[in-house]
């Protein structure tokens, strides 16, 4: 892994706990953004079969990470520190 990577891996990690620490809940729109965002940072293109129909949270959360599928690991990681950076915390 490069240096670059690895920096970006740090900002990644020090997102996820700025998340934690913002003073106003995110919005469900947010919420399903960083969810899709941190999936595709950390486990790639969406897998497995699509939650059924009574799961709409599930469901929700699937098609938003399935919106990513092809984006680069690391740019999603960027995009993911760059958002909670507009969200309001510091990274």
């Amino acid at each position: 892994m490069s240096e670059k990577n690895s920096v970006n891996k740090g900002l990644f990690e020090q997102a996820q706990a700025a998340v934690q620490s913002l003073t106003e809940k995110p919005s469900d729109e947010a919420l399903l953004e960083l969810y899709a965002l941190y999936k595709q940072a950390t486990n790639g293109d969406v897998s497995g079969d699509k939650p059924g129909f009574f799961d709409f949270v599930g469901a929700a959360k699937y098609d938003a990470w399935a919106k990513l599928t092809g984006m680069d690991q690391n740019a999603a990681m960027q995009n993911y520190v760059s958002f909670v950076r507009e969200l309001g915390a510091e990274v």
